[in-house]
């Protein structure tokens, strides 16, 4: 009986830059054999995207850092709200990785170590577009890293 492939559930909040970033590492989740969980419940880990730009977005992140936990109990958390990781360990200290914006190889590593990947050799079959969360009519360009406001979130 084979194995069957892991499962990562994945949260993302904010602004279209971040949804980019959601999509790249879906992407790269999906190339290397992961399959995407629509349940807490079923995920072998949870990643939450977050956003650290307003008191509400900071406040509606770490709700869903909590949710994650109560429900899988597994969570990684990157993005935005990420670069301020002792106000995320502060409320919730069983996350298990922390990573800031951009840090796709960080959030990848996390992934490895906690769920490693299973060899599949027919990993060839992501589509060459990537994973895609807006409609097929939207294409984001992303043509800079971070947010655009000077603050320092």
């Amino acid at each position: 009986m084979s194995r069957s492939a892991p499962k990562v559930g994945f949260v993302s909040l904010g602004c279209p830059k971040a949804l980019v970033d959601s999509e790249r590492i879906l992407t790269q989740l999906r190339t290397e054999g992961y399959e995407v969980s629509p349940s807490y419940e079923d995920a072998d880990v949870v990643v939450v995207n977050t956003c650290g730009f307003i008191d509400a977005a900071v406040q509606e992140s770490l709700d869903a850092i909590g949710e994650a936990l109560a429900e899988n109990g597994k969570v990684i958390v990157t993005g935005c709200l990420g670069k301020r990781e002792q106000e995320i360990r502060d409320v919730h200290p069983s996350v298990l990785k922390v990573t800031g914006p951009q840090a796709y190889e960080e959030v990848m590593n996390a992934v490895h170590e906690f769920v490693p990947p299973k060899h599949d050799p027919f990993l060839d079959l992501v589509p060459p577009q990537g994973i895609r969360l807006t409609p097929r009519h939207y294409a984001y360009l992303k043509i800079s890293e971070g947010c655009n406001h000077r603050c320092t979130f």
